[in-house]
């Protein structure tokens, strides 16, 4: 008997994670495995970048336990895996005409296939913020266009090549204005420069290579693999801090320069006009031929969000949110949603729902939510045995709010499709894993990881996700 719920048939869920959070088991079996260094290699080495000291190298051990790990998705009940390709596990030097790693194929192809043996859909994106080194040493990384295009283009076709055969569901980037700004503005991130001129090149540069890679599998691959690619974007939802005009406006231009940087060429054919309006010169013009290439080059929309603020006209130095002043909080002098372990995220369910219409109605395509999650106030400072112990004994009440933001969140998701029409066709959550610059201190995931016995331990979110996800799509 078929079951119809507000989810279709062929939903897919489970749980996300990115090749330099999770796969690194230590110093010595990264270099035993062949991998080259990326951008975060060296980022790590540096004083003071990451918060806790931790390093890309150690992280999960994911590359020794992805069988472990695969059949603990499966005994929770997902039915897909989102993972990256690590670009310098590949070909450790990255360039087109340098050697590939043998040993970085066979991991990719061993987790492919004992993805497929469970049931798991593999969901795969491309480049998740991991450059090579060497191409950052060698002409500066996504700064060179002509360079780093027929770079990533060649990586790419390479695993169209190697993995297409079983991949049906690719990714491009993932969060480019992460890429861009927090890695070439603000220097937070890899490669840790401070530039209020680099973003805009980079970020130009990211969605040529983007639309070069997309074409090329989608003229020359799709008709005989039968997958599907895209690109996935960050951005929250921006509620005006009250009704006037000025901060309506305020809250569109913050949403332009989060999505609509990326979001607009795409699928709309240009850049925001308010970019154009503030950057002048900065922002990089798109010639006939790219604008050509761009169009059609993403068939679905890929969305990791994770929260909302409230944006107020009132001017702040904060070029990046298009000089407006974001917050939590409302006019009557209440917060938006409950503080998580990290400043920035708040539980703001409502303001998810609203996201998902607004992109629905202004991109006109499929949306796979690829991130989603919350990090625990303290969580952190829970030792081991006694984070384990209480969420093997006591159905731990340091998880609970891990549970009612999943329970929101889903329900929200529920209701943008079941209610106003949203077609969405993805949603996944994620296992504790290295946070970039915020290091092993913040715990994102619905399943506890031990970061020196690397033993997991799923939360009571991750059943909480699991049996929504069973009880709501179609069967």
């Amino acid at each position: 008997m078929t079951i119809t719920t507000a989810l279709p048939r062929d939903f897919l869920y489970g749980f996300a994670t990115a090749a330099a959070q999770i796969e690194g088991g230590g110093a010595e079996s990264e270099k035993e495995s062949g991998r080259g260094d990326s951008i975060w290699d060296e980022f790590c080495d540096q004083p003071d970048k990451i918060r806790d000291g931790s390093h890309v190298k150690k992280t999960c051990n994911h590359l020794a336990m992805y069988k472990e790990d695969v059949a603990m998705m499966k005994s929770l009940g997902a039915n897909a895996y989102r993972f990256s390709i690590s670009w310098p596990r590949l070909i450790p030097l990255g360039g087109k005409d340098d050697p590939v790693n043998q040993k970085g194929v066979d991991f990719y192809n061993d987790l492919i296939d004992e993805c497929l043996k469970n049931g798991l859909v593999p969901f795969v994106t491309l480049y998740h913020w991991d450059l090579p080194l060497e191409l950052s040493k060698r002409y500066g990384g996504w700064l060179d266009k002509e360079k780093i295009v027929e770079d990533y283009r060649h990586y790419a076709k390479m695993c169209f090549d190697l993995f297409g055969d079983r991949v049906k569901h690719w990714l491009t980037f993932n969060e480019p204005w992460c890429t861009a700004v927090l890695g070439h503005g603000v220097g937070q991130f890899a490669p840790g420069h401070v530039s209020n001129t680099e973003p805009w090149i980079v970020g130009h540069n990211l969605l040529i290579a983007h639309a070069s890679a997309a074409k090329l599998y989608i003229e020359k691959y799709k008709s005989t693999q039968g997958g599907m690619i895209g690109i996935t974007l960050n951005g929250d939802w921006t509620e005006p801090y009250d009704d006037s005009p000025e901060n309506i406006e305020a809250a569109q231009r913050k949403m332009d320069f989060a999505l609509g940087w990326f979001a607009d060429p795409i699928y709309l054919g240009k850049y925001p006009q308010s970019m154009i309006d503030i950057l002048g010169d900065r922002l990089p013009e798109f010639t006939k031929v790219e604008l050509a290439l761009l169009k059609d080059s993403s068939e679905f929309y890929g969305c990791n969000t994770y929260t909302t603020n409230t944006i107020k006209a009132k001017e702040s130095d904060d070029e990046f949110a298009g000089f407006t002043t974001m917050g939590f909080e409302k006019p009557d002098g209440s917060m938006i949603g409950p503080p998580s372990q990290l400043g920035w995220l708040r539980d703001v369910p409502w303001g998810f729902r609203k996201l998902l219409n607004y992109i629905h109605q202004r991109y006109k395509k499929p949306i796979y939510m690829t991130e989603n999650g919350w990090s625990i106030k303290g969580e952190s400072l829970l030792s081991v045995d006694d984070a384990i112990r209480r969420y093997h004994a006591v159905r731990v009440p340091n998880d609970e709010g891990r549970v009612k933001y999943y329970q929101g969140y889903t329900q929200a998701l529920k209701d943008a499709v079941e209610k106003d029409g949203v077609d969405v066709r993805s949603y996944f959550g994620f296992m504790d894993n290295f946070e970039w610059a915020s290091g092993l201190i913040p715990r994102f995931g619905s399943v506890y990881v031990n970061y020196e016995t690397f033993e997991r331990t799923p939360k009571d979110s991750a059943r909480t996700l699991m049996k929504f996800f069973k009880d709501n799509v179609s069967r």
